[in-house]
């Protein structure tokens, strides 16, 4: 099997930032990360997720975790 088979899961990050009006640099700053990694969340372009950049997210925009991430199942 596929990992695709097993559904995906989706991060919320740049509708969060959006809704909230936060650039990537107030986030970066914030949440004290690398600019290039945050971008990297922000695009949904990684492949691993690293618990402790989601405490630093959930922390900065004072989330939860299931704000961030979605869980889609397949179809």
């Amino acid at each position: 099997m596929n990992d695709l088979e097993f559904g995906t899961v989706k991060l919320h990050l740049k509708e969060i930032m959006e809704e909230r009006g936060l650039s990537l640099s107030k986030l970066s700053f914030r949440a004290e990360m690398q600019r290039t990694q945050l971008k990297h969340y922000y695009d949904g372009s990684i492949q691993r997720l690293d618990i402790a950049v989601l405490s630093r997210l959930c922390y900065a925009l004072e989330c939860d975790l299931h704000d961030l991430l979605e869980y889609i199942p397949p179809k």
